[in-house]
């Protein structure tokens, strides 16, 4: 009689895990949807200075050079951005383009 007990507890801890796994997937994919703007644009690469006037320039895989100037949003994620910068790791970047090409950061992961 132990053995139908103990598939009926393995059974119920798989499936709370898979719905715990499959809702933090649904909502993990609305935050991104309803996070980033449709005037946003996205880069990847890897950070290679970081100035005082909490602006940064990044590279992109293609040897591209883009100088960011940091958002109100933006200013939170400078230690996580010096932290990739010592690491040398690649970093997302999703931004606006203001006047005269100016590339304004909103959000660096």
């Amino acid at each position: 009689m132990a053995f139908p007990r103990v598939s009926a507890v393995i059974f119920l801890i798989l499936l709370i895990g898979s719905l715990s796994l499959l809702c933090m997937g649904v909502f993990a994919l609305y935050q991104t949807t309803e996070i980033h703007q449709n005037n946003e644009e996205y880069v990847e690469g890897k950070i290679v200075a970081i100035g005082s006037k909490m602006d940064f320039e990044l590279v992109t895989e293609a040897g591209q050079h883009l100088h960011f100037s940091c958002s109100n949003s933006c200013r939170a994620f400078m230690t996580h951005m010096q932290r990739h910068f010592y690491e040398h790791a690649m970093t997302y970047v999703f931004y606006v383009e203001g006047s005269k090409n100016h590339l304004i950061a909103v959000d660096v992961d």
